[in-house]
């Protein structure tokens, strides 16, 4: 039976020795680097970016975080570009190269290319005097850590800080680009990441589907649009259209000595909750838990304008949001 304790110090040692090496990584980040976000901000193309190997599978999330913050980027596989794919590249794009030792075989056709038509080209390797290095533009020197597997030979640290290097480029250039999260989710409409940034205009009920009254309706006009649109609420209007109270189970209850004697406007609770079509579906759902409500009228512009909507609880646990 395996040593249990064993493993566990086993992965503790690579953890603690990746961490410490993220943090050298951290220190020793300057003026190259700033050369290099420059780089990629005054291209007119998109950001290439390629590696072989251990490198090449850290490159393409690389290449993949770059696309979805704003960053136009593509990951190449370098073997490829030597069988035509080469013909990926402009002369408007920057190209990223991922190398730990910088001297891989199946780089050199990348390479070369670039320095024929003139394409920019950042550098990431471990060797400040290697092939790779030597002929980029701008060079990204991996500082001195060993790697975490014991023996030195895996990739393990020198990948860690490779990944850790191209998420400080892709969250630079978004924060440069001042990216919102409205913007990352256009990248994101699917699974629960696209769910979490879906916006109340999104999800709202809208038109003939909105249980709306004016004040001076009859309580019995008002509990028959209740009962038709099934939200168990009803949105009572003012004279200019604006959401002046809204009728609950609540209020039905507590008014219904001589209820169907009275008007929408007598039997509603004014100045309810409300919120605007381009907030968050997520925000709506704290509201509605904090307020221990099930649904929010939408009105635009947020606060005191014309209802558009109205999102229920119902519809944000359908998109997965909870």
């Amino acid at each position: 039976m395996a040593d249990r304790d064993a493993l566990l110090a086993a992965a503790r040692r690579v953890v603690a020795t990746e961490a410490e090496a993220l943090s050298i990584l951290a220190e020793s980040l300057g003026p190259g680097l700033a050369e290099a976000l420059e780089l990629v901000l005054a291209a007119r193309g998109r950001v290439v970016v390629s590696g072989m190997g251990k490198s090449g599978h850290i490159a393409r999330k690389v290449a993949a975080t770059l696309a979805s913050t704003g960053t136009p980027a593509q990951f190449v596989h370098p073997a490829e570009a030597s069988h035509g794919d080469l013909g990926m590249l402009t002369r408007g794009d920057v190209v990223l190269v991922l190398s730990n030792s910088g001297e891989t075989t199946e780089l050199a056709d990348l390479i070369a290319y670039t320095r024929r038509f003139g394409i920019p080209l950042i550098g990431v390797a471990a060797r400040a005097a290697s092939t790779l290095m030597r002929q980029a533009d701008v060079r990204l020197v991996l500082p001195e850590a060993r790697e975490a597997c014991g023996t030195g030979v895996v990739p393990t640290t020198s990948t860690t800080m490779m990944l850790a290097l191209g998420d400080a480029i892709a969250v630079a250039l978004m924060e440069h680009r001042r990216f919102t999260p409205e913007m990352f989710r256009d990248f994101h409409p699917g699974g629960r990441l696209g769910a979490r940034l879906s916006k109340v205009s999104d999800l709202m009920h809208s038109g003939d589907a909105l249980p709306l009254a004016g004040q001076a309706t009859p309580m019995s006009d008002a509990l028959l649009t209740i009962s038709q649109k099934g939200f168990g609420v009803l949105g009572v209007t003012g004279a200019n259209g604006h959401l002046a109270g809204i009728v609950t189970d609540g209020d039905l209850r507590r008014h219904m000595d001589g209820l169907l004697e009275r008007s929408a406007g007598d039997v509603m609770t004014p100045e309810p909750r409300t919120i605007g079509p381009g907030a968050l579906a997520e925000e709506a759902v704290r509201v509605m838990n904090a307020q221990q409500i099930t649904c929010l009228f939408v009105v635009d512009p947020p606060g005191s304008g014309r209802v558009v909507g109205l999102i229920h609880i119902h519809d944000c646990l359908r998109a997965g949001i909870v």
